[in-house]
């Protein structure tokens, strides 16, 4: 009996404190909502409603520097020539090219790193000019990822105007490479992983987020033969043929829909000339799932196929692994500080926020790496990585605006 009295005792300390420990999202609602009753916080965003017109002009004249990936050089240095104006602590450069700015806190608090990219998916040489109607805002990359650009650039400016002081460091990060290789963020990561407390990545998205990174395999399959001329007895075939054969049964594959899954075959290639049959007859396969098992599975459905039809033909097959990021994924995350954070935040700005597990962007670097992460962006767009893309325009400044509140709330303020 006397050795159950202090088990007894732990049991009721934790069945009385344990819950008060955890936080309701009500209670971060309360929280957020005090912060943005205060005086400066809505002096800041009065400077963001007195500057509709300068922050869309300044949007506009980023967007309308192409910044193919691995080429952003130019539109950096004008970022650049931006941040210097804004009396930050520290503008500097990575071994990557990401541009890199500091807002140092007084000091006792977390440092929360907010990234916006700056390559776009456009070629080289190709001239930008935005054209505004009915609106909204268009031109290849104005909400991909320029948009984000312009509300980080647009928050430090509203903080600096109402004076308003954090506790913990807000870091900038202008990333390089996001839409390719993730050179920037990788970078990036791997030379802070034990610096970062929260990482917001700003890219897509605004009236919710997401709180994990979807898996991304990107294959090269190639049907390998002996090739010859259109006229030739032998080879019979073209290596097109167990490459169409490959196609037709692969879309038959059942993908599921939960967990989120997606494949696509985007590019083919064969044949140099009209009259020569394919030695070398390829294909492309985007594989993505929130689960890491899921593709693993259609992984292996997928060599079958392939094995299968080169054998039917006597071929080779060859497959490239282009790129493989898995899904990125904290247990628990879902209801971590920082995902009930910026839930409250979401709601406080009055959104209904949809909170979901398939991010695609450089905020699955920081989740892979351990780092709580979410992904989120500053109004809504349309056409992405089409020359048709178009933004509205009014919502921008409502996404600033909880970009801004985000910050404050992570960060802390004096």
């Amino acid at each position: 009996m006397r050795r159950m009295i202090p088990l007894l005792f732990l049991l009721l300390i934790l069945t009385t404190f344990a819950p008060a420990q955890i936080k309701s999202v009500a209670q971060y609602i309360e929280q957020v909502q005090a912060l943005a009753n205060r005086a400066d916080v809505k002096a800041a965003n009065d400077y963001i409603d007195r500057n509709h017109e300068s922050i869309m002009r300044e949007w506009i004249a980023i967007t309308e520097i192409n910044a193919p990936s691995g080429q952003e050089h130019q539109r950096a240095k004008y970022i650049e020539s931006l941040l210097r104006k804004y009396r930050l602590d520290d503008i500097h450069y990575d071994s990557a090219g990401n541009l890199i700015a500091v807002r140092k806190g007084t000091g006792g608090g977390p440092v929360i790193v907010f990234d916006a990219h700056m390559d776009t998916v456009f070629q080289p040489g190709l001239q930008i000019k935005a054209t505004v109607r009915d609106g909204k805002i268009y031109a290849p990359g104005i909400g991909d990822d320029t948009r984000n650009i312009e509300a980080l650039l647009a928050t430090i400016r509203a903080l600096n105007e109402a004076k308003i002081k954090t506790k913990g460091d807000l870091v900038f990060v202008f990333t390089v490479e996001e839409e390719t290789t993730f050179k920037g963020v990788n970078n990036y990561v791997k030379e802070n992983k034990g610096k970062i407390d929260q990482y917001i990545a700003l890219d897509g998205g605004y009236e919710g987020f997401t709180y994990a990174g979807i898996g991304i395999n990107w294959y090269r399959h190639h049907f390998i033969g002996p090739g010859g001329h259109t006229r030739s007895q032998t080879p019979p075939y073209s290596a097109t043929l167990p490459l169409a054969r490959a196609i037709q049964r692969i879309y038959q594959l059942r993908v599921p829909t939960r967990p989120s899954s997606n494949l696509n075959i985007g590019m083919l290639g064969g044949s140099e000339v009209v009259n020569a049959k394919a030695s070398d007859a390829w294909f492309t396969v985007d594989l993505r799932s929130t689960s890491n098992e899921v593709i693993a599975d259609l992984e292996k459905q997928i060599k079958v196929i392939l094995n299968g039809e080169a054998a039917r033909v006597g071929m080779k097959v060859k497959t490239d692994i282009i790129g493989a990021s898995p899904a990125a994924v904290i247990p628990g995350h879902r209801e971590s500080y920082l995902v009930r954070l910026a839930e409250a935040v979401h709601r406080v700005m009055g959104f209904d926020p949809p909170i979901t597990n398939a991010g695609s962007n450089n905020s699955s670097a920081a989740l892979l790496a351990g780092i709580s992460s979410i992904s989120t962006g500053a109004g809504p767009c349309d056409g992405a990585h089409s020359l048709a893309e178009n933004c509205e325009i009014e919502p921008l400044y409502k996404g600033i605006k909880k970009v801004m509140l985000l910050e404050v709330a992570l960060a802390g303020v004096e």
